[in-house]
């Protein structure tokens, strides 16, 4: 394997590597442990680090409850094991419930077509910049700074190479919404995309509207990108969006330290000739039954690269299926009234903490708490998970964190959290 490799030794298979991030010593593991009792240890920490903690924490990646139907449809081994659908005779479960996934996502988002997902928000957002690119012709994005900042690195990062440059527009400091007059200063005729997020990373709703009409005057297109799926629930979809790109992590998937998730594209009819993804539609068999095929792979394991639309786009079959047995649980009113739930606790907990914005806000809300850092390392003594400290991201928020509440968040946590932060202690760090 090293011959085949052109490299002598393990080592110089891992010389690419910077040496702060290479291990040079063993783990830190007692001498003849065995597995089991490896795996004892693991889960006594998980309960450390779990067991009995409120938790405020959102920023893309929610607390939901998971109902437990969602397990048990998805380790059916005709779902878990199952490969990918190309042979329609004998994945018929699996497309149809793709083709529910997709139908289900346009009900969501307003959307003509959606594909079968993507691997998850963040990389639904350069490949739907690209997508745009594509269908302009024109090679520049313009992206709000209210979009969620690890997704815009993840833009920049595909952009890099993609001769495709990325410039950003702010926000208004009041009330947290995008700044249309920055748009309009900074779009032009070479701009293919204008990228906007609601809930936008500080929670609060966008003028969607607004943003579409400075966009298509111009002739560039919109791009709506939300990470809060449950927000769907309330809010109607985005008026004049060209393309929809999502994460559904909220939709009965588990956090688990950061994936595996699933995102979406969703777009008009007219632009599905350059989604990316797979797509399936309904047709009928030989014997005039409903059946389902992929009618719509343009990914380059299919067709020339230079045709692709995309080069590493695939889906998340499995994944994407929780999210469907999740939006079948909830359907349409039930899936409101989850919305409402959560809209309800965020504004309690917000009348109780300093919000940092003005602007109309879902489930989280900037709060303005002096010291983030210091203010959760005091919350931590008392088993509280505090919101994200936005000065690495932000820093003229430096003061701020992102505060989340969801169907989870019990009020006494809430208040439990507000009389933390009146505490003296806390006092003396908010000063």
């Amino acid at each position: 394997m090293l011959d085949a490799c052109g490299v002598e030794s393990a080592e110089d298979l891992f010389a690419h590597l910077p040496e702060a991030v290479r291990l040079r010593r063993p783990l830190h593991l007692a001498p003849g442990i065995s597995e089991y009792e490896i795996v004892d240890y693991f889960r006594e920490r998980a309960g450390e680090n779990a067991d009995g903690y409120a938790s405020f924490l959102g920023a893309g990646v929610y607390r939901h409850y998971r109902p437990v139907l969602v397990d048990a449809v998805v380790s059916r081994g005709e779902f878990l094991t199952s490969y990918t659908p190309y042979q329609a005779e004998i994945s018929q479960g699996t497309l149809t419930t793709i083709f529910e996934f997709q139908t289900m996502i346009c009900q969501l988002t307003g959307m003509d077509v959606a594909n079968a997902s993507m691997y998850d928000g963040s990389t639904a957002v350069p490949e739907a910049a690209m997508m745009a690119a594509r269908i302009t012709g024109r090679h520049r994005a313009l992206a709000a700074r209210s979009v969620h900042p690890e997704y815009r690195e993840v833009l920049r990062t595909y952009a890099l190479h993609q001769g495709m440059p990325v410039e950003e527009f702010g926000y208004v400091k009041d009330s947290g919404v995008i700044d249309l007059e920055e748009l309009e200063r900074k779009i032009d005729d070479q701009t293919a995309a204008v990228i906007v997020q609601s809930p936008n990373f500080f929670g609060v709703i966008d003028d969607v509207k607004a943003a579409a009409e400075i966009a298509h005057r111009h002739g560039a297109l919109l791009v709506v990108v939300f990470t809060e799926a449950v927000s769907l629930g309330i809010l109607e979809p985005p008026a004049g969006a060209d393309i929809v790109a999502g994460e559904l992590q909220s939709f009965a998937i588990s956090p688990s330290y950061g994936g595996p998730y699933a995102g979406i594209i969703a777009t008009r009819e007219k632009f599905v000739r350059q989604m990316p993804g797979r797509l399936v539609g309904q047709t009928v068999d030989t014997h005039g039954n409903r059946a389902f095929c992929l009618t719509l792979s343009t990914r380059e394991q299919h067709i020339r690269r230079e045709k692709a639309t995309s080069n590493i786009c695939t889906n998340q079959a499995l994944i994407a299926l929780m999210a469907t047995v999740f939006m079948t649980v909830y359907g349409k009113v039930g899936l409101r009234e989850l919305a409402l739930q959560n809209t309800a606790k965020a504004h309690y907990l917000a009348g109780k903490l300093k919000p940092a914005f003005t602007g109309k806000f879902f489930n989280e809300f900037v709060a303005r708490v002096g010291n983030p850092e210091a203010v959760n390392k005091t919350l931590l003594k008392k088993k509280i998970i505090g919101g994200l400290p936005l000065g690495r991201f932000y820093p003229e928020l430096a003061d701020s964190m992102l505060v989340c509440a969801t169907e989870t968040t019990r009020r006494g946590e809430m208040d439990e959290l507000s009389d933390a932060l009146r505490a003296p202690a806390a006092e003396e760090v908010l000063a």
